[in-house]
């Protein structure tokens, strides 16, 4: 029902040589298809860049890549590509290549004195300006853009109901569109509602907490959840919350106590309602509880499709308590519970940062996650934290931003729901809400989306496309295909777009049309 998607989020720097020789394949060929693009386009962005030079080897290569996707990313607002919003894949894959390039890549000198050896690949531009002040060029002109779109859009690939809108991103201004008030099932594409909700109501910030607390009367040691399915049992954290690391704060703090044997329990109880998603038993999302560990996956994968545990708490407690039991503390079988107000908090760990969240929900299409993120917006929106409560909470944050919801229905955050609906129009106003410079809490909207042809849901598309410079959320049910996000064109300008097509026969080919959408809006300057 979901596209499979790649290993999540993980520290680079351990990983930096295997990942070198894994992606450079990919990003030679997808420079082949862009490099002529990438060289107007930081022309126009970084007047710093005088010369592009024709691609002859690897390290330019490499550097041309990175350009392109530090161009993809033109609606962050920092001085440097790495700095705000270039989090994911892109540094990544840079640091991985190993090769400098430029000035500020510590270039200098590697050509030799002699000026034997490849030239250093010239910088990527720092960011785009088009979020304000002077941007690349005018908007472009609706007739001419849709000339391009129109007979794309029009494809039977499509379905027989399509929405489609495209979105100047430094203006808000709407340059086409085609049934894009339409409220259409929206799939995938739902979590970049989920994402701009939970980063609103909470902040980018905000950290989900797993406790292990004491109660002192009964001597019961309970796992209380906090919502956080990125909890890992596995020895490597990699920047997760570990429950090893909590059984061993734990023990720690029950050694004090000279407490070495306890009655094991879990409490669940800040989510409520039914955790079977509507779906019902899917390999695409596991029961949507409180406590879970590696999302409660049985095969040791780490993202996509996955049998599931049927009792994802009972399952990460009984992990937590081999982990104990490696401490030196006895344990009963663990049950359910809730912990009291006069519990004891003996040990908490934390969630990487929100943003961290959303990036990974969106670029992975992790439905745990936004199942997740959505119940949170529940409990800061003072909501119950069921499916239902979820969905209003999540529609009454988009208000609160002063984006028009008119048409839309939210009965999930992952969009597995097909019930849902979206239209157009509010993904592209949602996505130009997290472009504006005065909502930085928001940016994680964006720099989560896939890369065309490099990261997540998109890694294996755009080979002869608009590869590094389409960033879109995918969204796959059957009879469902759309995309979602943002792209420079070939002026310069950073346009939001939103297609969505309905009632689809091939997914194949309703995908394909769909990247032959972005991809003309990447090679239209439509002046």
């Amino acid at each position: 029902m979901v596209v499979p998607e790649l290993r999540p989020w993980r520290a680079a720097r351990p990983r930096l040589a295997r990942v070198a020789e894994a992606v450079r394949p990919r990003i030679a060929r997808a420079v082949a298809a862009t490099g002529p693009r990438v060289a107007r386009l930081a022309r126009a962005a970084s007047p710093q860049v005088t010369r592009i030079t024709r691609v002859k080897t690897w390290q330019y290569t490499a550097g041309a890549a990175t350009a392109g996707l530090a161009l993809a990313a033109g609606v962050v607002t920092a001085a440097g590509p790495w700095d705000s919003g270039q989090r994911t894949a892109e540094r990544d894959r840079a640091v991985a290549a190993g090769q400098p390039g430029g000035a500020s890549h510590g270039g200098a000198g590697r050509a030799g004195a002699n000026g034997t050896g490849p030239r250093p690949a010239p910088s990527a531009a720092s960011v785009l300006t088009g979020l304000g002040g002077v941007t690349a060029a005018g908007l472009p002109d609706r007739k001419a853009l849709a000339g391009v779109l129109d007979p794309l859009l029009v494809d039977g690939a499509l379905g027989g109901r399509r929405s489609a809108a495209v979105v100047d991103v430094a203006t808000g201004t709407r340059l086409y569109g085609t049934g894009a008030d339409e409220a259409l099932t929206p799939a995938s594409t739902t979590k970049i509602a989920t994402a701009v909700a939970a980063l609103s109501a909470l902040g980018a910030d905000h950290r989900l907490d797993t406790r292990a607390v004491f109660e002192p009367d009964t001597r019961e040691l309970i796992l209380v959840g906090g919502g956080d399915p990125t909890l890992t049992a596995d020895r490597d954290a990699e920047g997760r919350a570990s429950l090893r690391t909590l059984a061993a704060r734990t023990a720690a703090a029950l050694e004090k106590r000279d407490v070495r044997a306890v009655t094991l329990s879990y409490d669940t109880t800040l989510y409520a309602g039914d955790d079977l998603h509507p779906i019902g038993v899917n390999d695409n999302l596991a029961r949507v509880t409180a406590l879970m560990a590696d999302e409660a996956r049985t095969d040791g994968s780490t993202s996509g499709p996955a049998p599931r545990h049927a009792d994802p708490a009972a399952e990460a407690t009984r992990s937590f308590a081999k982990f104990l039991a490696a401490e030196g503390v006895e344990t009963t079988p663990p049950g359910p519970s809730k912990a009291t107000d006069r519990a004891q908090t003996l040990a908490t760990v934390s969630s990487p940062p929100l943003s961290a969240l959303v990036e990974r929900m969106l670029t992975h299409s992790d439905n745990d996650v936004a199942e997740a993120l959505a119940r949170h917006t529940a409990l800061a929106a003072g909501e119950r934290a069921d499916f239902a409560g979820a969905g209003r909470a999540v529609e009454q944050q988009l208000k609160k931003l002063g984006v028009s919801t008119r048409g839309a229905v939210i009965k999930d955050g992952s969009g597995l729901n097909r019930d849902g609906r979206l239209t157009a129009a509010l993904l592209t106003e949602l996505l130009t809400k997290a472009a504006d410079p005065g909502r930085p809490e928001l940016r994680a909207t964006l720099t989560g989306l896939p890369v065309a042809g490099f990261t997540g849901t998109l890694s294996g598309r755009y080979g002869d496309g608009a590869a590094g410079l389409v960033r879109a959320k995918t969204g796959t049910l059957t009879g469902v295909n759309t995309l979602a996000g943002t792209v420079v064109d070939a002026s310069g300008r950073v346009l939001a777009f939103a297609f969505l097509g309905s009632d689809t026969t091939d997914p194949v080919t309703a995908q394909t049309a769909l990247d032959r959408a972005a991809t003309a809006l990447a090679e239209c300057g439509c002046g």
